[in-house]
């Protein structure tokens, strides 16, 4: 019967390139979407037009950090 050893010791892995980032309704319906975003790539706050099923329409919804 062959034995193979247990691999041991750590193991690093690559720092993902993805945070996730909550786009918030600006029209203060409390109603937010989460998404990825690649902040290497993406450096500025992301807006985006979205639609609001509170609000029942298209608005833009803003970036803010998911707590």
């Amino acid at each position: 019967m062959r034995v193979t050893p247990k691999l041991a010791g750590p193991y690093f892995k690559a720092k993902t390139n993805t945070v996730l980032i909550k786009l918030v309704s600006s029209a203060d319906t409390g109603f937010y979407y989460v998404t990825k975003k690649n902040p290497r790539t993406k450096t500025g706050k992301l807006e985006l037009k979205k639609f609001d099923p509170v609000a029942r329409k298209h608005v833009v919804f803003k970036e803010a950090k998911i707590k």
